[in-house]
């Protein structure tokens, strides 16, 4: 695989560590992937394991392969009454990614619960501020577009560019689309592609654009139900999904599927189709 190539891949367990991720993805065929820093069930800070770090980052520098790293999934950044105890966490999940060599870690917008909006955008901004205020490395905080499931909260570009923009270091912020929150949520319809991107060029969403999580969806439009499908066998489908991913803004952003394995325990098979789409496979 080319320097040039599209970054295709899979979120891949670290359960060998970080190297052997690394080494796992590129068997299967990879240019990009994901893993969890840390127990993604778990805010419990992990001391990072440089010496298995570096051997992710130098391999990864070797093939040419990039990564990014998935915060765990109780991170809540508008949660005010433990930001303490997020900050902490997501300070060492930079870390990790950093170790790692990778491009930065996803965090999903935030959960407002029983918190009024306009204080959950406030908690979400003071998180992200107390975060990276200390932050010295490469590695960015990455902001995940929402489906809706669990709120209207950080379903549009609108309001990821805006706390980003609000944010006291946007510099080291950037963005992660995923295309079935997108269809879930409603805002993008694969019938008007155009229409998203128009969006986000007039945003300047697209600029910002670090990672793309590639998946398909089991329900309609406008659901807002989160629910992955394989890669052209759900409601949006390979058309659509082709359609998005190889217009000319996402071009430069790291591909990850979060679908079920194949056969083999790997998305080998699924990396080379979407790889086809750009029309090479190597």
């Amino acid at each position: 695989m080319s320097s040039n190539s599209p970054k295709i891949g899979a979120h891949v367990s670290i359960r060998g560590g970080y190297g052997q991720a690394a080494r796992f993805a590129w068997e299967s065929g990879a240019g990009s992937f994901q893993y969890f820093p840390k127990n993604p069930r778990s805010l419990k800070l992990k001391p990072v394991d440089l010496r298995d770090a570096e051997a992710c980052a130098s391999f990864c520098r070797e093939k040419g392969l990039v990564s990014i790293a998935h915060t765990p999934y109780p991170t809540n950044m508008a949660a005010g009454a433990t930001r303490e105890v997020m900050t902490a966490s997501l300070l060492n999940d930079l870390e990790i990614a950093e170790a790692c060599g990778s491009l930065g870690i996803v965090v999903h917008f935030g959960h407002f619960g029983g918190i009024e909006p306009l204080q959950g955008y406030q908690n979400i901004i003071q998180c992200m501020n107390e975060t990276l205020q200390s932050w010295k490395g490469q590695a960015k905080l990455l902001i995940e577009n929402q489906a809706g499931n669990h709120g209207r909260e950080g379903i549009t570009l609108e309001e990821l560019v805006k706390v980003r923009e609000l944010c006291h270091y946007p510099e080291k912020v950037g963005f992660c689309l995923d295309t079935c929150h997108a269809f879930a949520a409603g805002i993008w319809d694969p019938e008007h592609t155009d229409d998203l991107l128009r969006r986000g060029d007039v945003l300047g969403y697209w600029p910002q654009l670090t990672a793309v999580h590639l998946n398909d969806s089991r329900f309609p439009l406008g659901s807002r139900r989160d629910r992955h499908a394989p890669i052209g066998r759900g409601l949006i489908g390979e058309q659509g999904l082709r359609n998005l991913l190889t217009a000319k803004q996402l071009r430069e952003a790291a591909v990850v599927m979060e679908t079920e394995k194949g056969p083999d325990g790997s998305h080998r098979q699924e990396i080379a189709a979407v790889l086809s789409w750009y029309g090479t496979e190597d």
